[in-house]
């Protein structure tokens, strides 16, 4: 698969997501917009936030540098936000997506545009 392409052409040509990364649950990074400065720490900070939705609580979620507050989450899904941007992870069967938007985006389309491309690669196996 070429993971660059699903985050240009899935992701950020949607106009709703400005920043993404897909990686693995081992916490390389398969792939990432030019000038998102995620790093390897950040993902497996967040997936072990998976197992410790308290920690979300308290801490937040950092991604890139940024910390974001909390919002909520399900056994797939964080959502977090900063002023008038946030992000949107989804976490599939072998693949983390991490997805930043901007003003004048909407949580709502950002999380439509990540989980689609979430269940999809979950159908595929990924």
């Amino acid at each position: 698969m070429l993971w660059q392409n699903y985050v240009d052409d899935q992701l950020l040509a949607t106009k709703v997501v400005t920043k993404a990364a897909i990686a693995g649950h081992d916490a390389a990074i398969w792939a990432a917009s030019e000038g998102f400065s995620i790093t390897t720490e950040d993902i497996k900070k967040i997936l072990a936030s998976f197992q410790d939705s308290d920690n979300l609580a308290q801490n937040g979620v950092t991604v890139a540098g940024t910390r974001y507050f909390f919002l909520s989450n399900t056994d797939r899904v964080i959502r977090a936000k900063k002023g008038t941007s946030g992000i949107h992870i989804m976490k599939t069967v072998q693949a983390i997506i991490i997805c930043q938007y901007e003003e004048p985006v909407i949580p709502e389309q950002c999380a439509a545009v990540t989980e689609k491309l979430g269940e999809y690669l979950i159908t595929v196996g990924y």
